[in-house]
């Protein structure tokens, strides 16, 4: 979609709008007046001010006064803000109303927006249960820095796995709710759909292949709070929302600066694996800059701007490893080129040979006697894990204009780059031939893999009435272009004038979504009725763009062509050799005859760049989805204690066809203290563009017998190809699911709240990975479609189920002297379960039944759904506060993680581990030394606990198991904030 067609987009949604809104208000009257904090009389900057069962309000500026139009008669004025107690005032027949607000660091009784379409209510007094975190109060008391990592370790429901390593899978951290897939997440910005990032993660916590918004475009300091609904809401919000909706709500306020300064970085002590791995210096050094301020549009509006710059270097986990560095060949100089011409691979043997030290040639002759000439040893040829250096800037905007009491314009959106480069590689070892050049790489290298990340996104909107009805409407662009490089790279089958850095491809996503919501508060039918009902229109592109043509050819390096009649010999008369050495002979042991302009391959050199392929012409794509939806959200209290909630949507897909979907959720209150709720609700999600699409070869590591990884090329097709029909793999069908709630919230006291919830989602034809599949083993000259790698597919593989139990308490303890104890449990306990595979009649002549299953849908996939994350986790703190001085203790419990293999013993027994519990404590301190300026120190992981290393049969790229606290160790930071 280029640049006019989105102008046309923007600019045609503007006029609609504008069209659609005039004045329709008759008997108003305005109301005006000053918001202050009751403890000191400031003040206080961004209040919402609305009226009850409306979306008519306004907020609060920087000398807290405010206006507002409301009814010449009736009605109530809601006061709320984060921090402070909400307060509803009748409107009587006054013009002024002065309100002065109690400090309440409890956050759940915030008014919220995201589950519920009706205004004014707060968590508590919800269906369907949401956290809703305050970013802008908590973000500098906590170590880390991003949203995703920062809600990983606030709210037990959700995670976002930063992945060690593993080619792409390392460049986003997807982010998931109640163990489900991370595409199964709808993330929200201001209540506007979000686009997911342009690159498909293919190894995720839960075993699925996933797109997911990444969260590190959106600068934390953007935003005042994020509102996770832990609920299946597609019928409310559309498909995605199959695990819960994050809505991300971004800062509004005007005429204060605030910005933070963190700097850290991790010991890097090498943990527990003794030998295995080696103490390095700090590393993972970082910085992070942002800083948010609000200018004032006249007296009616407000633009809030945001930058950041962040800056993190790599950290550095080796897996010190015994696998072969120098083969016979290298260390006897026994290797030729195609034309049988020798290669020196060992000088130093040479020169100690011709000195007549007849010992040192000996050692030499040895991979230990190399290492030690060379100056190297065993650890320079080690895996590196952990995480990617990274260089990011963004900015963010959020933009409003009261037009008249009736009419805001509204605007938001941002842009960032990020460049990630990281070890996601495995070294390329001179005793692999077939990846080795002694003139590049005389001691083999180690490749590292780039992304070049934009990210734009825009959303133009207006809130207006239309009779009776508040309407919104907006049109939300975005867009993702990964742009994907390699360094330190090569083809080998090109040989020496290979280029090593190269442009492997572009992946680019862009979304564009046009809404139209309309609500209305109905008072008078029974305790009141809320009813609210829109339409979507959203158009979706994926592309794939091919990079240069070096990182996806097969080049001559290692061909031999005969000009003439001639025998396959070298220069010294003997036959040519292959990779291993081997003399290349007929049947009958002499040299191969070839004619004129014959070709034979002498040395099997790999293809493409090392560690992954570029995107070629066959990898190309240019895919559109237009989808259309409309739908039904309605609100009813019967009673005051008594509200029910339904929800309808019918959406239709321009390649899935079309789905009506339903929620239904209800609400009592047995006391004031007491509140039951529950839900049921069904939804539907179309497979990505990039899943239907994807399509890419890169070099997996599989142990042989000696437990070696060697490479293998692997193709991922999409599910319309050629390999896909001919093995008989069949089209992606959507996801249907079914999601049930029941709960309860307890608020025995003021700033004790207790919330318990339990759910189940049921997910059929939940989208995976099949294994590997080879011509060998499916037959029917399935060679002639794939060639000599091996094949795998995205496919539904199984229908699965995840229940669980979350519970979140807070509570508040003020003491004498202006001190204040809060404490916070929350836990989620929580079981995924595969309930059937769904393998097809696959067209397979060499394989038995039961390994059909088994590949399509394989036993370490299954085993990563089920118990590769831990079914529980639990986050309790203690935040200490007292005047100018803070101090905040937490720890994170993740149980138990098992992993399943597929490989097992002469025995079979499978090399499955079980990984025992795992805990880690964050700590900081904070001291303001005035208003303006505050100073804080602290720690993530402060004891340095490194997860159970992997047993023997298990480590390839990886040393530690990833899915609990991550192999990075302790983390320490400073930061300085800002406040003007």
């Amino acid at each position: 979609m280029n640049s006019i067609v989105r102008k046309q987009i923007t600019g045609l949604s503007l006029a609609i709008a504008l069209l659609l809104t005039h004045p329709m208000l008759a008997q108003l009257r305005t109301i005006s007046g000053r918001v202050t904090a009751q403890e000191d009389n400031t003040p206080i900057t961004g209040v919402n001010v609305v009226l009850k069962g409306t979306n008519t309000g306004a907020l609060t500026d920087a000398n807290g006064t405010y206006q507002v139009s409301v009814p010449a008669s009736g009605g109530t004025l809601t006061f709320s803000f984060i921090g402070f107690g909400t307060r509803e005032v009748p409107l009587g027949s006054a013009s002024t109303i002065n309100i002065a607000l109690t400090t309440d660091a409890n956050q759940l009784s915030e008014l919220i927006v995201t589950g519920s379409r009706s205004t004014g209510r707060t968590a508590l007094e919800t269906a369907v249960p949401v956290d809703v975190i305050s970013i802008k109060e908590i973000m500098g008391d906590l170590p880390q820095m991003d949203l995703a990592q920062i809600l990983t370790f606030v709210a037990p429901s959700f995670n976002a796995v930063r992945n060690q390593g593993g080619d792409l899978d390392s460049h986003v951290d997807p982010i998931q709710l109640r163990n489900l897939a991370p595409n199964q997440t709808l993330v929200l910005v201001n209540g506007k759909r979000r686009h997911t990032s342009a690159l498909l993660i293919t190894t995720t916590a839960v075993g699925s292949p996933s797109t997911s918004v990444d969260m590190m475009t959106i600068p934390a300091a953007s935003i005042d709070r994020v509102e996770i609904l832990r609920d299946g809401a597609a019928a409310q919000y559309g498909s995605d929302a199959v695990a819960g909706v994050i809505n991300i709500i971004l800062k509004k306020g005007t005429n204060k600066l605030t910005a933070n300064l963190t700097g850290g970085g991790y010991p890097n002590t090498g943990g527990q694996a003794g030998d295995l791995t080696k103490a390095g210096t700090p590393d993972g050094f970082n910085y992070q800059f942002d800083a948010n301020y609000g200018f004032k549009i006249g007296d009616r509006g407000y633009f809030n701007l945001t930058g950041q710059i962040t800056q993190r270097k790599p950290t550095i986990r080796r897996f010190v490893n015994d696998y072969p560095i120098y083969d016979n060949t290298y260390l006897n100089n026994l290797r030729t080129d195609k034309l049988g011409r020798p290669i020196i691979t060992n000088p130093e043997l040479i020169n100690a040979q011709v000195a007549g030290n007849t010992t040192l040639a000996q050692t030499l002759t040895t991979q230990p006697g190399l290492l030690a000439a060379r100056d190297y040893t065993p650890a320079d040829f080690s895996v590196f894990a952990g995480a990617p250096g990274i260089t990011l800037g963004s900015l963010f905007y959020n933009a409003g204009y009261e037009i008249n009491a009736n009419t805001t314009l509204y605007s938001f959106g941002g842009m960032s780059y990020k460049y990630l480069k990281g070890f996601s590689c495995y070294y390329r070892r001179p005793a692999q031939t077939d990846r080795f050049n002694y003139l590049l790489y005389p001691n083999g290298f180690r490749p590292q893999l780039t992304t070049n990340a934009a990210d734009i996104s825009n959303t133009v909107g207006l809130r207006s009435k239309i009779g009776e009805f508040s309407m919104d409407f907006s049109n939300t662009f975005g867009q993702n272009t990964a742009q994907i490089g390699m360094v330190n790279t090569y083809n080998a089958s090109i040989g020496a004038n290979s280029p090593v850095n190269m442009n492997i491809g572009t992946n680019q996503f862009t979304q564009n979504s046009t809404n139209i919501d309309l609500s209305r508060y109905f008072k008078g039918v029974m305790s009141g009725l809320n009813l609210a009902f829109g339409a979507e229109m959203r158009i979706e592109n994926y592309k794939i763009i091919k990079g240069q043509e070096e990182s996806y050819t097969y080049g001559d390096a290692g061909i031999y062509t005969a000009t003439q009649p001639s025998l396959l010999i070298g220069p010294d008369g003997k036959p040519l050799q292959n990779n291993g050495g081997t003399p290349i002979v007929g049947a009958d042991g002499n040299p191969l005859s070839l004619y004129a302009g014959q070709s034979v391959v002498v040395k099997s050199l790999a293809a493409n760049c090392q560690c992954f392929s570029g995107f070629g012409p066959k990898d190309e794509r240019n895919a559109f989805r237009t989808t259309m939806a409309a739908y039904l959200d309605t609100e009813l209290e019967l009673t005051r204690k008594f509200l029910v909630a339904a929800a309808v949507r019918v959406e239709n897909y321009s390649d899935f066809g079309g789905v009506a979907i339903g929620k239904f959720a209800a609400r009592y209150l047995v006391t004031d203290k007491l509140t039951i709720r529950g839900s049921a609700a069904t939804g539907f999600r179309a497979p990505s563009l990039q899943e239907l699409n994807y399509t890419h070869t890169t070099t997996a590591f599989i142990p042989d017998a000696a437990g070696i990884p060697q490479p293998l090329d692997v193709t991922t097709y999409a599910t319309n190809s050629t390999a896909a029909r001919a093995l008989g793999i069949k089209g992606l069908k959507q996801e249907n699911s079914r999601t049930y709630g029941f709960g309860m919230t307890y608020q025995p006291m003021r700033g004790f709240e207790v919330t318990v919830d339990a759910y189940q989602v049921d997910v059929d034809n939940r989208i995976f990975q099949t294994s590997f599949f080879n011509a060998g083993e499916v037959g029917n000259n399935y060679g002639e479609v794939i060639g000599g790698g091996e094949a795998q597919f995205f496919i539904n593989g199984a229908n699965v189920r995840s229940r669980g139990i979350e519970l979140v308490g807070h509570y508040t303890q003020q003491l004498a002297r202006n001190q204040s104890f809060t404490y916070s449990l929350a836990a989620i306990f929580s079981r995924n379960t595969i309930l059937s595979r769904n393998p097809p009649t696959l067209n397979v002549a060499n394989l038995t039944t039961d390994q059909v299953i088994e590949k399509y849908l394989s036993r370490d996939v299954a085993g990563q759904f089920e118990t590769g994350t831990p079914r529980t986790k639990l986050i309790g703190s203690i935040m200490y506060r007292h005047s100018k001085f803070d101090a905040m203790l937490r720890g994170t419990y993740f149980g138990q993680v098992t992993s399943l293999s597929v490989s097992a013993d002469e025995k079979g027994n499978y090399y499955d581990q079980t990984f025992s519990p795992q805990t880690v404590l964050d700590l900081s301190v904070g001291y303001a030394l005035n208003r303006n300026l505050k100073l804080s120190l602290g720690g993530s992981n402060i004891l340095d606990k490194y997860p159970q290393v992997l047993r023997a049969e298990n480590r390839g790229f990886t040393l530690y198991n990833n899915y609990q606290q991550g192999s990075n160790g302790s983390y320490y930071y400073g930061r300085v904030q800002l406040n003007f």
